[in-house]
């Protein structure tokens, strides 16, 4: 219960679905951190519009963690996988989404505001398997 913090996942909560909200009534665009990003790899046939809006977005998830920290403190993270293990995760991490046609902001919080059924099956999958993993690594292993 330590880190237990309701105040800031409920205002981080609402900053996410206020930005999500204005990105897709503004422009049309799904806020999906995946796609965003698959974006910026692509190099054939793009206007400038194209990489814009995806690097003020990105810029924005990284400055607001720094602007956050001007305010309060971080929280304490320690990571104890080394970098093979790390590289490996996030290999698996990029294929996953590329799988699923879509990354966890984007079916979890657009998907599903959207009420589409793909995204809640993905949403199902992706928690699914979060809940065996965590379960296989901490209570078998």
């Amino acid at each position: 219960m330590e880190n237990f913090t309701p105040i800031q996942s409920l205002v981080g909560g609402l900053l996410i679905g206020l930005s999500a909200s204005i990105l897709i009534l503004s422009s049309g665009k799904i806020a999906g951190i995946s796609g965003i990003v698959a974006g910026l790899m692509q190099f054939k046939n793009t206007s400038k519009e194209h990489y814009i809006w995806r690097i003020l977005f990105i810029t924005g998830l990284v400055i607001s963690s720094y602007l956050y920290s001007l305010l309060m403190p971080l929280p304490a993270t320690e990571i104890s996988a080394s970098y093979s293990t790390l590289m490996i995760a996030g290999l698996l991490v990029g294929f996953g989404t590329r799988m699923g046609s879509g990354c966890t902001s984007g079916h979890g919080i657009c998907g599903l505001s959207r009420l589409s059924l793909r995204s809640l099956i993905a949403t199902m999958s992706f928690m699914l398997s979060g809940f065996i993993v965590t379960y296989v690594l901490v209570h078998v292993i």
